[in-house]
């Protein structure tokens, strides 16, 4: 037997503290996540050291400051109720602890269905430390006049998108739409979140300002993630809570159907279909066909999810992969998201984008060229589209 009693065994599978960590997180992140999928810490000392204290940072600093600062401009200052302003924080603490656990489970889920593997206590690693950055920009809600570099929290999606092969087995040609799904998972958890928080305070405290007319504008630049349009942000913001109001209804299937050309150069309109999916959205396409050749024009009204759109023209996306025979890019052109795929060896592909944030217009299947596609892509007419709003 090999006596370890006088062995150094302090590094083994025992986190950094809690501030090293945070510190790995931020700055190299990939090379910490390797670290961590060797860890077996419980949940429960994860949740305890580290989610519970770094979660506190925004309702505290946000409470003080609104306490100590109050909220205004213009000269006009409000200071919220200390009761009503409590029961705010304590609410936005506790919904975002149960929003981690929510999302993990999610997370977890999903990962099979990536070609990953579904692993709960990886999920809630995943989810608890990629949110390292979201918490930490907390602290800016101390000076209320500062919360807009909240913003900065934005650096966590790409911390959870260099977490989501090492801890969840996602395939990197696959993390980009594991990540996609989970960032749209998050936004309706949080949203949720938020609505319950807003609605509860303004139980007690009011809502005695009102800043949906104020615009901003400008560039943020986030480490890590390019840089942020602003003035785009607020937009897709007004967008989605326009669309949950019921104020912005997707366009019906026969008036986009309209908009689809019985010929598109060579190609014969052969058949056409149209689909309604309520507040979620609605569909129209038409299948063309030339000899051998067939591809389907689609014209889909995102309605709501279109705003996701929005958000990922505001970041700038940009990807792109490249073999031999295929590639496949992602680009934001003139503000708006472009997606270009094409195999040589199957002479197939796909090219789509979006108009106004909200309609995404995309050829799919077997043509002559990429350039083909991209002709009955542009056959379709953006003003003609977006006058079908209303």
């Amino acid at each position: 037997m090999v006596d370890l009693s006088g062995a150094d065994l302090s590094g083994i599978d025992r986190p950094p503290s809690l501030v090293d960590r945070a510190k790995a997180m931020i700055l190299t992140p990939k090379d910490e996540w390797a670290k961590i999928a060797l860890e077996t810490t419980p949940q429960g000392d994860i949740l305890k050291s580290y989610v519970l204290p770094l979660a506190a940072i925004g309702p505290v600093a946000s409470l003080i400051g609104g306490q100590v600062f109050g909220y205004g401009a213009f000269g006009f200052s409000y200071r919220p109720p200390l009761i009503g302003a409590l029961i705010s924080a304590a609410l936005a603490y506790g919904l975002s602890i149960l929003g981690v656990f929510i999302l993990s489970l999610i997370v977890d889920a999903l990962a099979p269905k990536f070609d990953g593997q579904g692993n709960k206590l990886a999920a809630f690693k995943l989810v608890a430390y990629s949110y390292t950055a979201a918490w930490l920009a907390g602290i800016f809600g101390l000076i209320p006049s500062l919360a807009f570099f909240g913003l900065l929290g934005i650096y966590s999606f790409y911390v959870l998108y260099t977490g989501v092969t090492p801890l969840m087995k996602v395939p990197e040609s696959k993390a980009g739409g594991y990540l996609a799904v989970t960032i749209i998972s998050a936004i309706v958890v949080y949203a949720i979140v938020g609505v319950v928080v807003g609605r509860t305070t303004a139980a007690f405290i009011g809502n005695p300002l009102t800043a949906s007319n104020d615009q901003v504008s400008g560039k943020l630049t986030v480490p890590g993630g390019g840089s942020v349009d602003l003035g785009k942000l607020q937009q897709a913001t007004k967008q989605m809570e326009a669309a949950a109001n019921g104020k912005s209804p997707p366009v019906a299937p026969d008036r986009m159907k309209a908009l689809l050309p019985e010929t598109i150069g060579s190609y014969q309109r052969t058949a056409t279909e149209g689909v309604g999916a309520g507040a979620m959205g609605s569909t129209a396409q038409g299948t063309y066909t030339s000899g051998d050749k067939s591809f389907t024009l689609r014209i889909a009204d995102m309605s709501a999810l279109g705003a996701l759109s929005g958000l990922g023209a505001a970041m700038g996306v940009e990807q792109s992969k490249e073999d031999a025979n295929s590639y496949e890019r992602t680009t934001t052109v003139n503000g708006q998201i472009q997606t270009e795929a094409w195999n040589k060896t199957t002479n197939s592909g796909k090219f789509g984008t979006t108009v106004n944030n909200r309609f995404m217009i995309e050829a799919e299947g077997s043509a002559g060229s990429i350039d083909e596609l991209k002709q009955a892509v542009g056959s379709i007419d953006h003003d003609d589209l977006v006058d079908l709003v209303g």
